[in-house]
């Protein structure tokens, strides 16, 4: 029997080590930015592909990625698992009911969102495919028909982040850009999956009818009689096997199993997982931990090996074609703008409304790259349209959120952590009285921000003679209104024996948290006032706040904190 040898289990660890670490710190780092972690776990392919590391250390590049032997094989099949196991948990977060409940808006948006963007992209294709990227050797058709699809596609992970960021996922606008956006994923997935068929291009070729009415067969059937079974075996696993870890093992083998025979019926693998995952997802017996479970081990284990593997094989800087990126770029926003704008207008949206659903449909983020993958490794596309095709997946994923802040007017609420300045966190204040605690908080802030100390604690005392800040629950707010600032800054300190402000319940105070805001930011102020008290008004935060030792461990107890999503409001 075949085996690795020792040097070649060696750099297979390595190089998954390497990708995995690499990413999960790029998409950390991206989300902190506001931006998809995606972006960030791309961006380490990049860095240790030929593109970057490549060109820096060739040596090195090709000893952890060798471009032949048993480590790319090895390589190979483990982003096939992962990316199969990617889309299980993407067709998870598909409700199909929301589909139904929308109605004519939802179907307006889908079917034009989905039609309009696909006809520009398959007339195009045919008339100027030089201009679209269609290399000399391409079939003509199924070229068209994949860049039809590419442009057509969404991305339903990224819409629900983006969604959900806003405070917008539950309004009627978020339910209808979701529905459509389930829909336009099976459709899309389907003409895809059809466009391999005619190709022969997974699996072991079958005559194309066979394969379409085949594929046709297991989706109606998975999303009808199969999410029947699942629903009724979700219950017997649940009280029979250990949980979660039965229901784990059980969605795994059968993600695979769906996956391995698209695969063998010359669909890929990722469809037949993707068409299980809306099934599972649809059904009302599956919990929320076990669903939350295995999307955090697939999203921050498996998608990360998998989104940095696809630098290792193309060099961006090498097969960027700066006319063909705005090329696509231009066509398919133009397109699925358009499209499911216009959609949304005759379903009898809003205009503005039907910008914002326009605008949150042309995110196409990580489906628009597996799609991608798929046609490079089956020679439809070269690289510099594949590279094309990332620029859009990730610029227009970028741009969905604060578009639909701008159109829609929306700003989001603050976070009075979000002021909380680095060198201003007190881990223990020597103060016990209220103008002790507000001078030893002004003094900090102050060095902070190149301020002077004692002009502030002038301004904070002051408005404290005015109106004691203590609050209730341990907690006390002195705020100011002053020049010296041109944004909110905020200070906080806690005390371990408790400082004597007039409260309203006459507690002790543990926690002050000094607030400064410029003239004239009333809202602001108020906002983050509410916002500090409704975040210390949780019994576990207080709890949490009272072990915490450093500025990381306060920072981390408020951003965990069970709160619901803060409402967008109107600027």
């Amino acid at each position: 029997m075949s085996t690795l040898a020792a040097g070649d289990v060696t750099v297979v660890l390595l190089a998954i080590a390497a990708l995995l670490g690499t990413a999960r710190l790029l998409g950390e780092l991206a989300r902190r930015l506001h931006q998809p972690a995606v972006l960030g776990e791309l961006l380490a392919g990049v860095l240790l592909g030929p593109t970057v590391l490549g060109a820096l250390a060739p040596d090195a590049q090709s000893y952890l990625f060798p471009a032949s032997g048993p480590v790319p094989i090895v390589l190979s099949g483990f982003a096939t698992v992962a990316v199969v196991l990617f889309l299980l948990v993407a067709g998870m977060e598909v409700d199909l009911s929301t589909v139904w409940k929308q109605g004519r808006s939802a179907l307006g948006v889908s079917l034009l969102g989905l039609a309009v963007p696909f006809g520009l992209g398959f007339v195009l294709a045919r008339l100027a495919p030089g201009a679209m990227g269609m290399e000399p050797d391409a079939d003509p058709t199924i070229f068209a028909l994949f860049f039809a699809t590419a442009l057509g596609i969404s991305a339903l992970p990224v819409i629900v982040k983006t969604l959900m960021d806003l405070n917008l996922l539950r309004s009627d606008l978020g339910m209808v850009v979701v529905a459509a956006a389930i829909v336009q994923d099976l459709a899309g997935w389907m003409i895809f999956a059809i466009v391999l068929g005619l190709m022969g291009g997974s699996g072991e070729a079958l005559p194309v009818g066979y394969t379409v009415l085949l594929t046709l067969v297991f989706a109606v059937g998975m999303l009808t009689v199969g999410r029947w079974a699942i629903n009724k075996a979700l219950p017997w696993l649940q009280a029979f096997a250990s949980w979660p870890g039965g229901v784990l093992g059980f969605t795994a083998t059968v993600a695979l199993l769906c996956a391995a025979f698209t695969e063998r019926i010359g669909i890929h693998a990722i469809f037949g997982a993707f068409v299980f995952g809306v099934a599972l997802g649809d059904s009302r017996h599956l919990r929320d931990r076990t669903r939350a479970t295995l999307e955090q081990f697939v999203s921050f284990v498996f998608a990360p090996v998998f989104f940095a593997s696809i630098g290792l094989h193309v060099n961006f800087v090498r097969h960027f074609d700066a006319t063909l990126v705005f090329t696509v770029l231009g066509v398919g926003s133009v397109g699925k703008v358009l499209g499911a704008g216009l959609g949304a207008r005759l379903g009898g949206m809003p205009t503005r409304q039907a910008w914002a659903v326009g605008f949150a449909m042309n995110a196409r983020g990580a489906m628009e790259i597996i799609l991608g993958v798929l046609a490079l490794q089956l020679g439809i596309i070269r690289e510099r349209m594949f590279v094309a095709l990332v620029v859009l997946a990730l610029a227009t994923s970028l741009m969905s959120g604060p578009l639909l802040q701008r159109i829609l007017r929306l700003r989001k609420a603050r976070r009075f952590v979000d002021y909380l300045h680095p060198k201003a966190f007190v881990h223990r204040l020597a103060g016990t009285t209220p103008e002790a605690a507000i001078r030893e908080l002004s003094l900090v802030l102050a060095g902070a921000l190149g301020r002077d100390a004692d002009t502030i604690a002038a301004a904070v005392l002051e408005r404290e003679a005015m109106m004691p800040t203590g609050l209730e629950l341990g907690l006390a707010v002195p705020h100011a209104r002053i020049a010296e600032v041109s944004a909110p800054a905020i200070a906080v300190g806690l005390s371990e024996h408790g400082v004597s402000f007039e409260t309203v319940d006459g507690s002790s105070v543990t926690v002050v948290i000094l607030v400064l805001t410029p003239p004239g930011a009333d809202e602001a102020q108020l906002e983050i006032l509410a916002d500090i008290a409704r975040t210390l008004r949780i019994d576990s935060v207080r709890a949490s706040i009272a072990t915490v030792g450093t500025l990381t461990e306060f920072l981390a107890t408020i951003r965990t904190a069970p709160l619901a999503h803060l409402p967008a409001t109107r600027s």
